[in-house]
């Protein structure tokens, strides 16, 4: 049992007058399942205003079988609501100007910058659902709404109960959350069978891309705007792109660059590697194995050659 504030957090939740749910920008499942498994649970306890809100126009459509995913805004209407930050590592990420507000901020990110009046970070959790349902059952019952959230943000963020977070611990609190409601065969059908024409198109553009460097200890994949415009696809369709470059088996290292209007968007993920320290580099952040960051400025052949040097500058390979 975690030494966590659930009295702290009762007591604001019970103190606000509205409450608004966050999730980061150019979501993914476990931002997303985690603002929806709190939401969930709020509004079937609580008489007061609650809100869900992500900033980014785009969701990914194919968790739109997530109870009350139909009710996520991309506007706050409450100004002086509870703001509950999920699975967000700065307060940047939320997109919106959150000065003077309550936070409470709940995260698995070792990188997390604490912004939150009341903080919630378990680093060595395999999601930040994890950690909302370590918190929350012991406040709320945990249903079948908020279980299926959970479960589904859980079995995204383990990349299907693969990554190195997965211990005993992960498989009771999946199996919790089953005896609660989810459905796992209904949930993996949600996540693996509904892909979209143009996440299979982008990927093949992303993979013809593949450079080797170092001795093929480092892949890189990437995707330029005109790839996105021919294809259609989204951030959101570029989903678990960067993982094909992990698998070569002489891979230490994989890069996946995206090109978009705010910049090349970067996403890093190793086997064993600490790449959280290049992304805390360019202002990002992250997990040991799995970290990102953006840069504003540049190309993307230029962003790959700086993650290069630096990769070389912090002596990460052998």
């Amino acid at each position: 049992m975690q030494n966590l504030p659930y009295k702290e957090v009762k007591e604001k939740i019970d103190q606000a007058e509205s409450i608004t749910l966050l999730s980061h920008l150019n979501p993914d499942a476990d931002t997303l399942g985690t603002a929806l498994g709190i939401y969930a649970l709020l509004s079937k306890v609580l008489n007061k205003k609650i809100e869900v809100v992500n900033a980014s126009n785009a969701l990914p459509q194919y968790m739109d079988f997530l109870p009350n995913f139909k009710k996520i805004k991309h506007h706050m209407d409450y100004t002086q609501s509870l703001i509950i930050a999920c699975d967000c590592g700065s307060i940047h990420r939320l997109g919106f100007d959150l000065e003077g507000r309550d936070i409470i901020n709940i995260d698995h990110h070792q990188s997390n910058t604490r912004y939150g009046c009341i903080n919630v970070i378990l680093s060595d959790y395999a999601s930040a659902s994890q950690v909302a349902f370590a918190l929350f059952r012991e406040i709320y019952t945990i249903e079948a709404d908020a279980a299926t959230c959970f479960y589904a943000a859980l079995l995204s963020d383990t990349r299907y109960f693969t990554t190195t977070a997965v211990n005993v611990e992960v498989f009771s609190v999946a199996r919790a959350l089953v005896e609660a409601g989810a459905k796992p065969d209904k949930i993996a059908y949600h996540f693996t069978q509904r892909r979209p024409l143009a996440s299979l198109r982008i990927l093949q553009r992303a993979l013809a891309s593949l450079s080797l460097y170092e001795n093929a200890q480092v892949a890189t994949l990437s995707v330029t705007r005109s790839d996105t415009e021919a294809t259609g696809a989204t951030v959101a369709d570029m989903e678990g792109i960067v993982d094909y470059a992990r698998s070569l088996v002489t891979v230490e290292i994989a890069l996946f660059a995206v090109e978009l209007d705010e910049g090349v968007r970067i996403s890093l993920r190793s086997k064993k590697v600490d790449v959280s320290k290049v992304a805390l580099a360019f202002g990002g952040g992250g997990h040991k194995v799995a970290a990102g960051f953006t840069f504003e400025k540049g190309g993307v052949q230029e962003s790959i050659d700086t993650i290069l040097q630096k990769i070389k500058a912090l002596h990460l390979l052998s």
